[in-house]
């Protein structure tokens, strides 16, 4: 059976996103003003759509929520092997909004934004290594 072309072309949108937000979140520490906060939220954005991307790809719904815990277990349902790195991305769940209110929060570090970033990466990869050649993206560089 050929591939599903409209299938193969929205997991590609979803994956364009998920990159352009990782690269989001590398401008935010390398460029100033340097901007943590922002760069915790475009972590989460990035393995969110990633999660997404997968379950579009095995054609599986899944409910409008920032949530990566509800939407990482959907993945692992479909694929085990995710269990671990989807229980250490669930920690970056509260970046869709923790800083995007005002409310009396510590400002993050440039450490933990860095550590978030590399473990957005290596979920993305993750992530990508699971789908078919024809629904991968190239990241673009910065």
């Amino acid at each position: 059976m050929p591939p599903n072309e409209e299938l193969i072309a929205e997991v590609r949108r979803w994956l364009t996103i998920v990159f352009k937000d990782l690269r989001r979140a590398r401008k935010d520490l390398d460029v100033p003003p340097v901007d943590p906060d922002a760069a915790l939220f475009h972590c989460q954005q990035a393995v969110e759509k990633a999660v997404k991307a997968f379950l579009v790809w095995h054609e599986q719904p899944f409910k409008k929520t920032h949530d990566l815990t509800a939407l990482g277990e959907q993945c692992v349902s479909l694929d085990r092997t995710l269990d671990p790195l989807v229980e250490r991305a669930a920690s970056l769940s509260d970046y869709a909004v923790e800083f995007r209110y005002p409310m009396d929060l510590a400002e993050p570090s440039v450490e933990q934004a860095e550590q978030a970033i590399a473990l957005a990466s290596e979920f993305v990869t993750a992530i990508t290594d699971r789908l078919p050649e024809e629904a991968r993206v190239k990241p673009e560089s910065p």
